[in-house]
């Protein structure tokens, strides 16, 4: 456990993609947040994170810019064909 005091988020980034075509749908999806210790020397670090589509959800595709809605799509059984 770590305590918050001396700590850092230094950066947050997080990329995803959706291919939708004739067999089906595939999306991905990552992030990294490096944290920084304050009190020690910087290291680099990566933190993943995996998104795990096993029940129904819904998705929204922004432009980063604006944020204007590109693409609003609903998956209702992403295990469907596996």
């Amino acid at each position: 456990m770590v305590s918050d005091e001396g700590l850092d988020i230094s950066g947050l980034f997080h990329k995803s993609s959706i291919e939708v075509d004739e067999q089906g749908t595939e999306a991905t999806a990552a992030s990294v947040v490096d944290i920084i210790n304050c009190f020690s020397a910087p290291q680099e670090e990566e933190h993943k994170l995996d998104f795990v589509a096993d029940h129904p959800f819904l998705f929204v595709v922004r432009e980063d810019v604006s944020g204007t809605v590109l693409f609003v799509g609903q998956v209702l059984n992403p295990l469907h064909g596996y």
